[in-house]
């Protein structure tokens, strides 16, 4: 097995332990009133475990013992135990709801915050970890959190029951009760262990479930792939090694849990009971001992140790939850954001024009991929970019989109710099095609619209319309309403491109981005989209990344791009007239055609 040396294998200090739960104790802020309620019936649930003891002590001291019980008497203390039974009842549902209310709505808006968090981050982020890892945060992690927050319920209810049970034994002997205190370091010193040892073992069972569920998404999302290049043994067998070191994972949690908690305290609950009755048994030899008194007493050292041992089992889930937590902190205070706007950014965009000053641009911020980038696209003009993969072409969408921050050169709008413009406002104005048409669950038409309650339903038709969408949508069960399952696969991607380029239409953009559009489409249906496009470009600013150069011989100035450089610029008949790079592309596909 691969040994784990990452940071998730270490354990945590207690230093460590308490800045986690005070910043997971903020998240509890919202609902204080919610948890104060049943912090105040969990002391009510202590009072009454002292007092049905008391009541069971006087009735078998006073009235059975020495034969005095008369049937009133039976039935009035026991009315008396039954009533206190029905109040501890009702007292331990409140307790027990309220606090699990509160627990749910703080976890549940923990979830929420991480979710819009997630949001924020730059695309850089997204690059950089695994997709499995951060759905593991938002469900896994999260979830922990429910039964992390019964952790303070029951050390408070432990320090309320044990306080309680204590000055009530004190009150019967004093003694015996000092006697007890014997086995409170042992107890000490097992918590502080526990706490210490547990910390590593929950990180790492934490972190291989987080690569457990990264093994899992690829293989979902990759299915075909890996059956095409019947890959399936071999992930069949890394999964299952994933798995395996899980399961020892969580078979040391079981071993530590099984061996400290609840059987140890157990333990010394036994001893502390025969210490008790040993002691109760000596005094016994010189004066009468009431048994009611025995009976309470012993019932009180329960009620002492028993707290003890739930406070022991949720230490493994106070456990969990700090690495949770700290899990849940990593992508809360991650600074990887989407590139912000200034600060007073109210510009609107009115013309479209699109102009690059000297843009350079990395995505390491050591190797550039855009060097010195600068051209101008007027307002209605179609600006095409060129080039073999790799040349840079997508990074100029990307920092034009402000998917990325660029820290060299300028990019204007309107002849104002990109930054100046609210970011709702950019997204309104640009209009983006991307090659691989991404569809969500769900129908037709709310994958043209978006969530957007502004558009109608009929203009969801006329952008359909316009870019010949409704040709199939109209041959389809339900038409606009047709399902749409996961990722839009019963559909073809000539269709899902379609569909995209009316969820481009419907919001009339003043620019349009096409990212190689027309790549994954059959000739058949590009045939019927070309009109589409060309509909679309009118009176609008167009930035098309071209895959077939015949789709772009109309562009006003196509850029020829080539490790991060413009090493070409012109129009069609200009750039073949040059013989250079275009030439060679344009006459190799011409070529293969």
């Amino acid at each position: 097995m691969q040994k784990n040396n990452s940071e998730w294998s270490k354990s945590m200090s207690i230093k460590e332990q308490l800045a986690v739960t005070r910043r997971m104790l903020k998240f509890a802020r919202p609902f204080k009133k919610i948890f104060a309620w049943a912090i105040f019936f969990a002391i009510l649930l202590s009072g009454m475990n002292v007092l049905l003891p008391k009541i069971l002590q006087v009735f078998m001291d006073q009235y059975l013992t020495p034969k005095t019980a008369t049937t009133k008497i039976i039935l009035f203390f026991g009315g008396l135990y039954f009533i206190g039974i029905l109040v501890k009842s009702i007292v331990w549902f409140f307790q027990g709801y309220l606090y699990s209310k509160a627990s749910l709505n703080t976890y549940q808006s923990v979830r929420v915050r991480l979710f819009e968090k997630l949001h924020t981050l730059g695309m850089r982020y997204f690059d950089q970890t695994p997709a499995g890892s951060i759905v593991s945060r938002v469900t896994n992690d999260t979830d922990t959190l429910f039964e992390f927050w019964f952790v303070f319920l029951m050390i408070l209810t432990g320090v309320f029951a044990v306080i309680s049970s204590f000055i009530a034994m004190a009150l019967i002997n004093v003694k015996i009760t000092i006697a007890c205190l014997f086995f409170l370091p042992f107890l000490l010193i097992i918590i502080w262990y526990y706490q210490k040892f547990s910390s590593k073992v929950y990180r790492n069972m934490r972190e291989k479930l987080s690569q457990l569920n990264t093994k899992l998404n690829e293989s979902i999302s990759g299915m075909s792939i890996i059956q095409q290049f019947r890959q399936e043994h071999r992930l069949e067998e890394e999964f299952e090694q994933t798995n395996d070191e899980y399961l020892q994972t969580r078979l040391s949690m079981i071993k530590t849990n099984s061996l400290l908690l609840a059987p140890i305290i157990n333990l010394l609950m036994a001893l502390a009971t025969a210490l008790v009755l040993s002691m109760f048994g000596y005094q016994a030899l010189e004066h009468p001992v009431e048994v009611g008194m025995i009976y309470a007493f012993i019932s009180y050292v329960q009620a002492f140790f028993n707290p003890m041992t739930n406070m022991m089992d949720y230490l493994s889930i106070y456990q969990d939850g700090m690495v949770a937590g700290t899990r849940i902190f990593k992508v809360l205070d991650h600074e990887e954001f989407a590139p912000k706007q200034n600060s007073d950014a109210d510009a609107k965009v009115t013309e479209g024009k699109i102009e690059f000053r000297n843009v350079s641009f990395s995505y390491d911020g050591e190797h550039n991929v855009l060097n010195n980038i600068s051209f101008v696209a007027k307002p209605g003009e179609t600006v095409a970019l060129v080039g073999h993969t790799g040349s840079g072409k997508s990074s100029i969408i990307n920092v034009m989109m402000r998917f990325y921050e660029f820290y060299d050169g300028e990019i204007l709008i309107d002849d104002r710099d990109i930054r100046t413009y609210p970011l709702k406002e950019l997204r309104e104005k640009m209009g983006l095609v991307l090659q691989d048409a991404f569809m969500f669950y769900g129908d037709i038409a709310g994958n043209i619209r978006l969530l957007n309650s502004n558009i109608t339903d009929q203009q969801i038709k006329e952008a359909a319309e316009f870019v010949q969408a409704d040709k199939f949508i109209e041959t389809l069960p339900g038409k606009y309403h047709a399902k749409v399952i996961e990722r839009g696969a019963s559909y073809s991607s000539g269709q899902r491109q379609l569909i995209s380029f009316a969820r481009t239409i419907v919001t009339n953009p003043k620019m349009l981005i096409l990212d190689e559009a027309t790549a994954n489409i059959d000739t058949e249906t590009e045939s019927l989209i070309q009109e589409g496009l060309a509909k679309m470009r009118q009176g609008r600013t167009t930035i098309a990344i071209a895959h077939r150069l015949s789709t772009i011989r109309d562009a006003n100035l196509i850029l020829v791009l080539e490790k991060g450089h413009v090493v070409e610029r012109g129009n069609h008949d200009s750039l073949i007239e040059q013989g250079g790079l275009y030439y060679d592309m344009y006459r190799l596909q011409s070529n293969q055609s």
